[in-house]
């Protein structure tokens, strides 16, 4: 099997009793074992076995499995959500002292856990033009633990040079961590472009429809892990396995972030459809840019997939002439912002990505609203940006949608 969707339906098979095409969910939070030895070894690691749904679950099993499999990783975790898998993937390599480094171009409260939450307990954020390789490579020193970025970022939708970014870090033996939710295993192969360390929301465009909130957390086995003090000694014991059995038996384990076997259900689920709905939200997304450009109240339109987007060469070469489900457009002011928004009919007015509705928000009011007009601005939110989610509608009753909307600001 070499196709996505064909892997992503047909891919992972466990046996079942009653040879039950899907797999059943098992809703039980503890298991039963034949005797105490196999009790204990089970906890002690011994013996590959489900004991507490907190730490694993068949049903969340299948479902890491499957998106292992899918992204040609090591391993995965899966976790309650898209922050809860980018929480646990610091917590598992950094400590007071050390440092980040980090583009300002992030999802607002991923910039907030770094910058606020970590900061407090003594991480250091760093941050850097990811367009500027030698302004990356003057921030990383011996006591970096990581460089961190976005595929796509949200919702600035600057594009990077992935590959070369990761050439840097790992001339200083640096572990790269990258936020695919955007574009996802499906769009981008995070592992060929030197990626070590993979974070998803599966909320977004895994799960389809807003289902289900998820996260995951993908090893592709890359790194040296003895590069990293936090890791040293686990090296020894596990190999490259240390960093998700540090995960799985400890953070992972003792924050209690994890998923619900309902949760890892849907986003099995989500998997099987994931690139036909893809498909139709980028192509979605690039036909409404286009649209966009030659509206009088509309002021810019923003979009990596557009012909003058300083990000459309790099798009092409890393996603495949693919540009992502997300654009951002400016109108005259905030007012005609709300009065565009409360116009639409068809269009939602709600915050998330790929919902298969097309979602539209006003980022300054919404999910950067406790951020300083200064803060925004350094962000690239300005009170006159409009984020629009393309879903999977037909585009001619998108269109038509946007268009009696900015008719109501003529």
């Amino acid at each position: 099997m070499n196709g996505f969707t064909t892997k992503a339906i047909h891919g992972v098979r466990e046996p079942d009793t009653h040879n039950a095409l899907r797999p059943p969910v098992y809703e039980s939070v503890t298991f039963e074992f034949d005797s105490s030895a196999d009790l204990e070894n089970a906890f002690l690691g011994r013996k590959p076995a489900h004991t507490y749904s907190r730490i694993t679950n068949p049903t969340v099993a299948e479902f890491e499995k499957r998106l292992t499999y899918l992204s040609g990783g090591l391993g995965t975790i899966a976790v309650s959500s898209g922050m809860a898998s980018i929480a646990n993937t610091f917590l598992s390599i950094a400590g007071t002292g050390d440092n980040i480094v980090i583009s300002p171009f992030l999802f607002g409260n991923t910039f907030s856990l770094l910058a606020s939450t970590l900061k407090r307990w003594g991480l250091e954020i760093r941050l850097a033009d990811f367009s500027d390789m030698n302004a990356i490579e003057k921030l990383l020193d011996d006591r970096t633990r990581a460089v961190y970025l976005e595929s796509i970022t949200n919702p600035q939708l600057a594009v990077y040079d992935i590959p070369q970014i990761a050439r840097i870090a790992d001339r200083h033996g640096i572990l790269v961590i990258l936020d695919n939710t955007v574009m996802t295993p499906y769009a981008f192969d995070a592992k060929a472009a030197g990626v070590h360390i993979e974070v998803l929301s599966a909320t977004k465009y895994i799960s389809g429809g807003g289902t289900a909130v998820g996260g995951a957390i993908i090893d592709y086995g890359t790194y040296d892990w003895s590069k990293n003090p936090h890791l040293y000694d686990d090296v020894k014991a596990y190999g490259r396995f240390c960093f998700l059995r540090r995960l799985r038996q400890e953070v992972y384990r003792n924050t209690g972030a994890c998923m619900s076997p309902h949760t890892a259900y849907l986003l099995s689920l989500g998997l099987e459809t994931l690139a036909l709905r893809i498909e139709r939200s980028f192509g979605n997304a690039l036909k409404i840019s286009e649209y966009l450009l030659d509206w009088k109240d509309v002021v810019s339109v923003n979009y990596p997939g557009l012909r003058y987007s300083g990000y459309r060469q790099i798009s092409e070469q890393l996603f495949d002439g693919r540009f992502g489900g997300i654009l951002t457009f400016s109108l005259k002011n905030k007012e005609d912002c709300y009065r565009f928004m409360d116009a639409l009919k068809i269009i939602r007015r709600a915050t998330n990505i790929n919902d298969n509705k097309t979602l539209i928000i006003h980022p300054a009011s919404t999910i950067y609203c406790e951020f300083s007009p200064e803060e925004r601005a350094r962000l690239g939110v300005s009170d006159t940006m409009l984020r629009l989610s393309a879903g999977i509608e037909d585009i001619d009753d998108l269109i038509a949608d946007i268009g009696q909307a900015l008719n109501v600001l003529g």
